[in-house]
């Protein structure tokens, strides 16, 4: 009741007038973050890089037989970040949930930034990226061709399709805010603006093949989104590696894209709410809603991996039981392994009571916990098995070096930079679902 008595109090010129001033109201708040998500990624991912490229592949820890690492665990974390913001919003907006309006749009450009900065991560990998040319799929004189039977082709194909839907989803969704953000600035941002809107005039026509085309967009990324991470589980799960040949990784990986993007969009919503002074539209049910979406996502991801271990140990083979017990019970990977299951099992239990779902503190904790847990899962699925493959003596531990660690850090940097453009040239709440949400506002009397 007290939620929907607030947001009858709320009046439309009040939505407007509030995104509007997420976007032009800059304090140096903004800029000292802005520089600072700058100077890390600079500092922490492109410094290394450049010296990677001088130097050689050889300065990494990547070495036979572990020619994956830190970045490929980097690249399928963040390509599992991406995936709640887009096909969350698409499965809210098909059952017509109506919490979702305020935080749809944040979510889906999450999505957006988080696939490109994995996508950073293939370069990275490259040992000579100015040689990309070479994995189109075009007439050439090199007599090089792609592996249309390989994953890593499978991805490349998934992946583009996935990132161009959620885009055009993303902009589809905003022209009517674009709009109104047009009618209501000067200057070059009035022309930019102007552009982007398409002449947007707010006709039953244009909303009614708004909504055609959204509503058509929503239905095709649901599919496409499950097929992208089981796309990407079979980069390892195609392969006879003990460990990785595990016919449950696609649902694994979904589940655990599903389970670490909606980790990731209590984080951000944290934030944007606190930064950007927006606690009207992001309420505590938002955090109760998303807590209990949490709670039913770990204990899918909790079932599945008990399938995954109980499966290795039931096939009884020496290699299987080899990589179990590196991956459990050998230091220092079982530490990281039962972190893992701390994080990922047991503290988003805190999350079925109301209480806890509505404290700030503690979703921001348990959120953040989730998503060191999703990236230790990613980093011990490959940690753990290239390096003990069937030939005993060439077995060594992997150990990432410096450079791995920091372009590790500095991709967070290059996602924050990202985002904090984003919001003030994008209207980071949705202005007219919002208003659907609040139904029509009461008439105020003025003494």
């Amino acid at each position: 009741m007290g939620q929907e008595h607030m947001k009858s109090e709320i009046s439309y010129r009040e939505v407007n007038e509030d995104v509007v001033r997420t976007m032009t109201t800059t304090g140096p708040a903004y800029y000292i973050a802005l520089v600072s998500s700058m100077l890390v990624f600079a500092g922490f991912w492109l410094l290394p890089w450049a010296y990677q490229i001088y130097e050689g592949q050889g300065v990494t820890g990547l070495q036979t037989p572990a020619f994956w690492g830190i970045y490929l665990a980097n690249f399928v974390f963040w390509i599992g970040i991406s995936h709640s913001g887009t096909l969350l919003s698409a499965i809210l907006f098909i059952t017509q949930t109506p919490w979702r309006r305020s935080i749809y749009r944040s979510a889906e450009a999450m999505t957006f930034f988080s696939v490109l900065t994995a996508a950073i991560f293939v370069f990275v990998h490259m040992g000579r990226p100015w040689n990309f040319y070479w994995t189109m799929p075009y007439p050439n004189q090199r007599q090089l061709w792609l592996n249309f039977q390989s994953p890593l082709m499978f991805d490349v194909l998934a992946i583009s399709a996935y990132m161009t839907s959620s885009v055009i989803f993303l902009y589809i969704g905003s022209i009517p805010d674009l709009a109104a953000v047009r009618d209501r600035v000067t200057g070059w941002r009035k022309e930019v603006y102007t552009v982007l809107a398409l002449g947007w005039r707010g006709t039953d026509t244009e909303w009614h093949w708004l909504n055609k085309a959204y509503t058509f967009f929503a239905v095709f990324i649901i599919p496409l989104a499950v097929s992208v991470h089981s796309i990407v589980s079979w980069d390892f799960a195609l392969s006879k590696v003990p460990g990785l040949n595990k016919t449950i990784f696609a649902p694994y990986f979904v589940v655990g894209a599903i389970y670490s993007g909606t980790a990731g969009i209590v984080t951000l919503m944290i934030i944007l709410r606190k930064a950007l002074n927006i606690e009207k539209y992001i309420t505590l049910n938002h955090f109760s809603q998303l807590g209990k979406l949490l709670v039913v996502m770990s204990l899918l991801w909790s079932y599945i991996n008990i399938l995954e271990v109980f499966t290795g140990w039931y096939a009884n083979t020496s290699f299987e039981n080899e990589a179990l017990t590196y991956r459990m019970f050998t230091p220092p990977y079982s530490y990281l392994f039962w972190i893992m299951i701390l994080c990922n099992s047991f503290m988003p239990l805190l999350l079925i009571f109301k209480k806890a779902r509505t404290s700030i503190f503690v979703a921001l904790i348990v959120s953040l916990a989730i998503n060191v847990g999703m990236w230790l899962e990613r980093y011990l699925i490959i940690a753990t098995s290239l390096p003990r493959k069937f030939l005993p003596y060439m077995w060594h531990d992997y150990s990432p070096s410096w450079i791995e660690i920091s372009t590790t850090i500095g991709s967070f940097g290059f996602f924050t930079m990202l985002f904090l453009l984003f919001v003030k040239l994008w209207p980071s709440v949705s202005i007219y679902e919002v208003k659907e949400d609040i139904g029509i506002p009461m008439k105020k009397d003025h003494h």
